[in-house]
């Protein structure tokens, strides 16, 4: 992502901007970023793993939202869209536009050569102010594996993966699984690097 050439931008100049706009934003600090779209493997990465909670979780009290909805970590300001989102029990939005969630339960990044620095530390770090967000989960596209962090009551998080292609992971959370082989069901890791050099999320 990067910085527009702007001055300040207020939260609400923002929302009014990017409610109209094609492209996706991030907005912290009065600043706004424009993210880029995803690999074809990136996508097929996401898809994967949001069809699998999906079926799981289609008869629960749980919904499971795409790269679309926009998440917003309240104390610290940040507005930013997860790859996958999870939220279960009475979900809560900004306003009645109903496009900003502000209690994710779960999320869900699919790490990408240009944004897997970022994911793994301040963007978490951000993630880590949202007193509803229970486990972060990061996917990685150029092997076989998955990273769950899991919130403690004293708010360390745990870690726990798995990196072999008949491994899971638990979402205890929600009482879900990920199966490492359905969730890379689609890709092909012998294009990794091709994959990469047009990798632009």
């Amino acid at each position: 992502m990067t910085a527009q050439p702007q001055s300040y931008c207020s939260p609400e100049d923002y929302l009014m901007f990017e409610r109209t706009s094609e492209a996706k934003h991030e907005y912290l600090a009065g600043s706004v970023y424009a993210m880029s779209g995803g690999s074809a493997r990136h996508n097929r990465i996401a898809g994967s793993t949001y069809a699998a909670l999906y079926a799981q979780l289609r008869q629960r009290n749980c919904t499971v939202y795409p790269s679309d909805m926009r998440v917003k970590a309240v104390q610290i300001g940040l507005y930013t869209y997860p790859d996958i989102t999870i939220v279960c029990g009475n979900e809560q939005f900004e306003d009645t536009k109903e496009d900003t969630l502000v209690n994710p339960t779960i999320i869900i990044e699919v790490l990408s050569p240009s944004t897997e620095k970022y994911d793994r530390g301040k963007k978490f770090q951000h993630y880590r102010t949202i007193l509803s967000l229970r486990e972060y989960i990061l996917i990685a596209q150029d092997s076989y594996h998955i990273e769950r962090f899991l919130r403690q009551s004293d708010n360390t998080w745990v870690l726990s993966e798995a990196t072999d292609p008949t491994g899971s992971i638990e979402l205890t959370t929600i009482q879900a699984v990920l199966n490492v082989e359905e969730i890379y069901e689609k890709v092909t890791f012998a294009d990794v690097d091709m994959d990469e050099m047009n990798e632009d999320h």
